[in-house]
């Protein structure tokens, strides 16, 4: 079945969802501050302004969506219908960046967690985010 929008509407939708203060983020700073962290939020000054940078340990957590970012679980391999070949281009420079910016914080000292989207609703993930902050 074809999208009933008009042609501006599906680009009016994307232009709505940004990149910070995103629902899986927010999931996760609530849990971090639940455990008794405390932390900075989008750091300009590191690469890839990290989502939360604990800068007194020297860690920093990255929360990626999983199709933005092409995780391979259920949501991440989801393929768009429409513009496909622009949205698999967009992907895959979003996984490059991603390893850019992995690689320029590693090298700059800093340990780095990735949270995935789906993992935002796990059980052990509070235990993971501790172990990583401690």
């Amino acid at each position: 079945m074809a999208d009933s929008f008009t042609p501006e509407k599906p680009s009016w939708n994307m232009a709505q969802i940004g990149s910070k203060n995103t629902g899986p983020e927010l999931v996760v700073r609530k849990l971090v501050h639940s455990l008794g962290f405390r932390f900075r939020l989008h750091c300009k000054e590191l690469p890839g302004t990290p989502d939360l940078v604990f800068p007194g340990k020297r860690k920093v957590i990255l929360v990626h969506g999983c199709f933005w970012h092409g995780h391979n679980c259920n949501e991440g391999a989801r393929r768009p219908k429409t513009n496909t070949d622009y949205w698999l281009n967009k992907i895959a420079k979003n996984q490059l960046r991603d390893a850019k910016t992995l690689q320029a914080l590693l090298k700059d000292g800093w340990q780095v967690l990735t949270i995935w989207e789906c993992q935002k609703c796990k059980t052990d993930l509070a235990e993971v985010v501790r172990k990583f902050l401690s």
